[in-house]
């Protein structure tokens, strides 16, 4: 499976994150090896908050549009399934996977008035039941596990990650997801407890590329971080073209 091998190379697969078809195509002009969505992003676009606000079906349209602009590798972020139901999020991939969507990022939290952990044994059976529904129907699916527990813990962060990671390499995980990790000491510490491919994500106080293949990172990801930025730079343009009176500042 051609996106499963991106992540056995000598450096790091940087996930070009998209969250609509100008964004892919930039992607896909820069030669990025493969793409992923931003939930986060698609949710703003339409006006939700974070955190499974917006319907699948929506998402799916955005998926739809971007499987039919590019060739290339597409992972999903599909938060924590859209479902707490294992055989309803396994209808969720088996459609994703229809579009041409070879991979998924699936989260071990939730939002309902915050965003909490859910408790790691019963996500542990989940994953379980997802991965041998999955392997029934035929269907090949790079399932990268988010673990949020450096999102909201604030006390034994490295124990209980490493705790949720061997509970979802047991479950048939293919990669984790460590967001807002950023000290190379917890990277290495994280990346020598698993035989798991580790993604990182784009933070302020991240190391660079090179170190990251250093310390044994196989996949980086930029979140909604290049999105934010783009707007704050459209803000900027436009509050130049206003007290300029002028669309100079444009070209």
């Amino acid at each position: 499976m051609e996106f499963k091998n991106l992540h056995n190379q000598n450096t790091p697969l940087v996930i070009g994150n998209v969250w609509d078809v100008p964004s892919t195509k930039t992607a896909e002009k820069l030669n990025f090896q493969a793409i992923g969505t931003s939930s986060s992003a698609i949710a703003s676009l339409l006006g939700y908050n974070d955190g499974e606000e917006m319907e699948f079906s929506e998402l799916e349209y955005f998926i739809k549009r971007i499987t039919c602009n590019t060739n290339l590798p597409l992972s999903v972020d599909l938060e924590s399934g859209y479902s707490r139901n294992p055989t309803q999020i396994v209808q969720h991939i088996k459609r994703l996977s229809e579009l041409g969507v070879v991979g998924i990022n699936i989260e071990d939290s939730v939002v309902n008035e915050k965003r909490i952990l859910l408790e790691a044994n019963d996500f542990a059976k989940t994953l379980t039941e997802i991965k041998e529904q999955l392997e029934k129907e035929s269907i090949e699916m790079f399932i990268n596990v988010r673990t949020d527990t450096f999102i909201l813990l604030e006390e034994n962060v490295i124990n209980e990650t490493k705790r949720r990671i061997q509970l979802y390499q047991d479950a048939g995980a293919n990669g984790i997801f460590v967001p807002c990790i950023e000290k190379e000491n917890d990277i290495k510490t994280i990346v020598d407890s698993t035989n798991l491919p580790i993604n990182v994500m784009c933070m302020p106080n991240l190391s660079n590329f090179e170190t990251l293949a250093k310390l044994g990172v196989k996949r980086i990801s930029m979140g909604n971080f290049l999105f934010d930025k783009m707007y704050s730079n459209f803000e900027e343009t436009v509050k130049n073209v206003l007290s300029q009176n002028s669309f100079k500042s444009i070209f």
